[in-house]
């Protein structure tokens, strides 16, 4: 029995999946397979790939925020046990896929931004567009928040992660001011206090984004120790795949694009010797073979409806 569609994105009051489309394409759902949705959020691929794998196929689907959990509990119960949630980390898909009795899988997909619910809903802290005290914790279990990093780590230790995961130029000049404006409690306390930094500097007023944004990015990946998280989850998605299975990746800056495209390039690759050695040692074979060799990203329609899409990019390996 077919099920009845629902509105896309926002018309039903939910996060737009970004690169839809295209991620079915690379996935390609059949009926009977089992796919895994690494990043749920609130169901928007997951929905798409159980409706395009008709009455037998099955996905698990992923998340650390308990709140946009409950929410794809709730739009995919029509699916029944067809829809496995699992909560937590991709960093821990293999563990999570064991203890519901999966140990392969026919495609995965690994949306790595948030949604428009993490900016716009209260409660998280992630946004400069509300004021709200600083959190930016996917998982409320954990205990390190964005208010403790910035309250409580050293100047320059505050300036080196702003600058490699913010990759804000202005990196020192912010930590100085942040550190200056102690206790920093909320949101739009934060931004305040970058603003002053980046308006000091110069050439700040030619910036395109708000001055706050690359600070904010680097909390967030802090945080919730994203890049960490994406190498776990990478080496444990190709494990996890049938041969054939794609893996489809979609980041949305440079540096979780970078080790996306590194893990792809490494894993593909045959020998991974230090160059100059007279032969090879480490005994490595290709797992995957790179199905995009550049990246896909947002038509303009898409970017037109969705503009939060327009950072988007995908890239797809198949496990041989």
């Amino acid at each position: 029995m077919a099920h009845q569609a629902e509105p896309e994105g926002d018309a039903a009051g939910f996060h737009q999946p970004v690169l839809l489309q295209e991620a079915l394409d690379k996935l390609s759902p059949r009926d009977g397979g089992i796919y895994l949705d690494a990043t749920v959020g609130e169901g928007g691929h997951a929905l798409a790939m159980l409706d395009r794998s008709e009455q037998g196929g099955r996905v698990i689907g992923i998340d650390r925020d308990s709140r946009s959990m409950a929410l794809a509990i709730q739009r995919l119960s029509q699916y029944g046990l067809r829809f496995i949630p699992a909560h937590g980390s991709y960093s821990q898909m293999a563990e999570l896929c064991q203890v519901n009795g999966i140990s392969q899988v026919d495609g995965i997909l690994m949306d790595l931004g948030f949604s428009s619910r993490h900016i716009e809903a209260p409660g998280y802290g992630f946004s400069f567009q509300r004021d709200e005290p600083l959190d930016m914790r996917y998982d409320q279990r954990q205990s390190l928040t964005a208010a403790e990093i910035v309250n409580a780590y050293g100047q320059e230790e505050l300036a080196s992660l702003i600058f490699r995961f913010g990759e804000e130029p202005r990196s020192r000049s912010i930590a100085r001011e942040i550190v200056r404006s102690r206790p920093v409690a909320t949101t739009g306390e934060l931004a305040q206090s970058v603003a002053r930094a980046v308006t000091r500097s110069r050439g700040s007023s030619h910036r395109r984004i708000h001055p706050a944004t690359r600070t904010f990015q680097a909390l967030r990946i802090a945080v919730n120790s994203e890049l960490e998280h994406l190498e776990a989850g990478l080496s444990q998605a190709i494990d996890l795949l049938t041969p054939g299975g794609n893996l489809v990746v979609i980041s949305y800056h440079s540096l979780e694009d970078r080790m996306v495209k590194n893990a792809f390039t490494n894993e593909a690759a045959g020998c991974i010797c230090p160059p100059g050695l007279p032969e090879c040692v480490c005994g490595h074979e290709p797992r995957i073979h790179r199905v995009t060799r550049r990246v896909i990203k947002p038509s303009p329609e898409e970017t037109g409806r969705n503009p939060r899409s327009r950072s988007a990019r995908m890239r797809v390996a198949q496990r041989l």
